[in-house]
């Protein structure tokens, strides 16, 4: 029987539910392939670093359901969520994770709007008359 793991993954306000199963090493994500749904190899190599620290990347089928914020973003909620799976399918692996910080989630979210002012930080240009 295939041994399967579920985590949840986040990143700013996006959001990655990962499934994992033993498998050829198939990722999809969105019911799309890796490459149809994140073209750029930049964001490819994002999601597969943890698969690629624990040498594990033909061994685990990878389904993911991804939704909210950009692209980066869920690329790197996918990330989180797949460290976190494979952390739940191995305990053992929970150091090496720790000491690359692929368990830890990203706090940073946006900042908001204040009233009076077209931005977060920026101001309208002062006159002095």
């Amino acid at each position: 029987m295939a041994m399967l793991s579920h985590a949840v993954g986040k990143r700013k306000t996006a959001s990655a539910r990962v499934f994992l199963k033993e498998g050829a090493g198939k990722i999809m994500v969105n019911g799309r392939s890796i490459e149809d749904y994140f073209p750029t190899a930049m964001l490819q190599n994002t999601i597969k670093t943890p698969l690629r620290i624990v040498q594990r990347e033909e061994i685990y089928d990878v389904a993911v359901n991804v939704g909210g914020g950009g692209v980066s973003a869920q690329a790197q909620a996918v990330r989180h969520g797949i460290a976190r799976a494979l952390v739940l399918m191995n305990p053992e692996l929970r150091p090496v994770f720790k000491r690359e910080g692929l368990l830890t989630r990203d706090p940073r979210e946006k900042e908001r709007k204040k009233y009076g002012q077209p931005g977060a930080r920026k101001r309208f240009q002062y006159s002095k008359r």
